[in-house]
């Protein structure tokens, strides 16, 4: 048996393929990199030119409703130029009535005097109400404009006004009972405004909220079903009014409102403007995505994809009525959004549905 040679073995080296072939990119150990500052080489892009950065408020759809200021308008005033035009006539109307039933017996002349005036204080009790309702509304834009203004001073005396005027306003509610208390435990402590106005808005409003989520879910889940069923577009057209009008009601009456015909109607017509100033009012394409895509329009009928789509405007019209009811901006406490409604109307989307999006 031969003695095979020992072959040497080559350490592996680098070789630098270049103009120099001699140079190696080979680095000696006692070579080492210095420290360096890299502040000059990063750019910071700004929060409003980032788009991946943009917050809820500034996507368009989901700005916070706010109340439409009321201005002077020529239609106000041809309005309010024509009802006094027929008021006097509908009162001479009665006059004439009233001397002509006493020319035929006395007895008629003063039935119908009476029912005149039977009618007219039962008119004058209803404006009376219409115009509390009106005044209650307004306090609650005041009081909010007021929590507003007292969030940007450091002193508690705003605070503490905001405070009182809420816990009047709220008296008569059973929910913030244990709020009322603990807030009055705090009368004797020092806290800034700022924490106060939290303090505030948690103890009275969170059971409040939880509430009216709870009454916005439940009207969204009732225009669903009922428009899955009804047989006519009419009919469907005629319960999300309905509905809607019974929302924009319940929001009021929870937060003190209490609105009168003339109130609701004024809540409705902001409801309506703010809606149609996001872009709000109508189902478009990326909603429609949003619940049913990913493969879930094919498991779903149209007539329930439908149903979903009206449940899903009408937690819109919600969360509008609340903004708008509401006694104080959301601070510390989360605004509800759309995104929350979508899983609770489609179960079968909450996992394919993008992440949660503002109202």
């Amino acid at each position: 048996m031969s003695d095979t040679p020992k072959i040497p073995q080559r350490k592996p080296t680098v070789f630098t393929i270049g103009n120099d072939p001699s140079a190696s990119t080979e680095k000696p150990a006692s070579a080492k990199r210095s420290p360096a500052s890299f502040d000059d080489r990063i750019v910071m892009t700004a929060d409003a030119d980032d788009p991946f950065a943009a917050t809820t408020s500034a996507l368009p759809g989901m700005l916070e409703a706010e109340p439409r200021k009321r201005r002077f308008s020529f239609a106000k005033l041809a309005a309010g130029a024509l009802s006094i035009l027929v008021s006097l006539a509908v009162g001479l109307w009665i006059d004439s009535l009233v001397r002509d039933l006493f020319t035929r017996a006395d007895w008629l002349g003063y039935l119908a005097l009476a029912t005149v005036a039977i009618g007219l204080m039962a008119f004058l009790i209803i404006i009376a109400r219409e115009l509390s309702g009106l005044m209650r509304l307004n306090a609650v834009q005041a009081l909010k404009q007021e929590a507003i203004d007292a969030s940007l001073s450091q002193t508690a005396k705003p605070a503490r006004q905001v405070m009182a005027h809420l816990v009047h306003l709220l008296a008569t509610k059973p929910q913030t009972a244990r709020g009322r208390l603990r807030l009055k435990e705090t009368e004797t402590e020092i806290i800034d405004g700022p924490h106060l106005l939290d303090l505030t808005e948690r103890e009275l409003l969170t059971p409040l909220d939880r509430e009216a989520r709870g009454q916005i879910l439940n009207a969204s889940k009732r225009v669903s079903i009922v428009t899955a069923v009804s047989p006519r577009a009419l009919v469907d057209l005629g319960y999300v009014i309905y509905e809607s009008a019974r929302l924009i009601r319940a929001m009021a009456d929870l937060y003190g409102g209490r609105p009168g015909t003339l109130g609701l109607l004024r809540l409705m017509r902001d409801v309506i403007a703010h809606l149609a100033v996001t872009g709000s009012i109508a189902a478009g394409d990326s909603l429609i995505q949003q619940v049913l895509g990913h493969g879930l329009a094919s498991k779903l009928s149209a007539r329930l994809g439908e149903g979903v789509i009206n449940g899903l405007m009408t937690a819109r019209i919600g969360i509008a009525a609340m903004d708008l009811c509401r006694p104080m901006p959301f601070r510390a406490l989360k605004r509800p959004g759309i995104g929350d409604f979508i899983g609770d109307l489609t179960p079968g989307a909450s996992r394919t549905r993008t992440p949660e999006g503002d109202g």
